[in-house]
């Protein structure tokens, strides 16, 4: 299945080159580039995008104001933003996630990891840089209004562990030889605690894992 992309940076040579590195693929095409946030939304609404490639820093509507009116949409509940800036501070990362961003990457990334990250949110998966660290992770969506933790009630003991390593940034593979299971089991406790929990993916798996206090900041 093609991966559709949308393209949201202010910078026309930017998008260009995102375009054609992106479009050099088989496996992806460039279905719109917006100038800002608005058009971005208006463009994701019209065409459906699998993945959005969100800059922050743009005049009018913003990045992650972009995001979150993306993100909330529910007409829009199978597309993913990647965030690509040259921002990526700890309060940009922390707000990004909580808007509902799958993936946040710096601009300084290479061509090959720009492609693996867009195939990782596609594919459903969390993508977070090195500077997006699990302490930062933790410091900033470990709210003084946390969500109730009722909301794990209906997760079986193995869902949540698997859950809890998921937020600690371990990937399914490191999750599988930490349990002794296969890399396809885990997935399926993933997608399982995905499903009961309304999370539209991994990033905000991890969100919820810290917000309902299964996971403590600083631990």
């Amino acid at each position: 299945m093609t991966i559709r992309v949308l393209l949201a940076d202010d910078q026309a040579l930017l998008r260009t080159t995102f375009r054609m590195l992106i479009e050099a693929n088989a496996d992806m095409a460039v279905v719109g580039e917006a100038a800002d946030g608005a058009e971005a939304v208006t463009l994701a609404r019209t065409h459906h995008p699998t993945v959005v490639l969100m800059d922050i820093r743009m005049p009018g509507t913003n990045g992650l104001d972009a995001t979150h009116t993306i993100c909330a949409d529910k007409d829009l509940a199978a597309t993913r933003v990647l965030i690509l800036t040259t921002f990526e501070t700890d309060e940009y990362v922390a707000t990004a996630l909580r808007a509902g961003a799958s993936g946040f990457l710096g601009k300084d990334v290479a061509a090959d990891a720009l492609l693996a990250g867009i195939r990782t949110v596609a594919a459903g998966d969390a993508l977070l840089s090195p500077t997006a660290t699990k302490s930062l992770i933790a410091r900033f969506l470990a709210t003084p209004e946390p969500a109730p933790a009722e909301r794990l009630a209906d997760l079986t003991a193995r869902e949540r562990e698997v859950m809890v390593l998921a937020a600690e940034g371990l990937s399914n593979t490191e999750i599988a030889s930490r349990l002794v299971v296969s890399p396809l089991t885990v997935r399926t406790h993933i997608q399982r605690a995905m499903t009961k929990l309304h999370a539209r993916d991994r990033a905000q798996l991890v969100v919820i894992a810290y917000r309902s206090g299964l996971v403590r900041a600083g631990l």
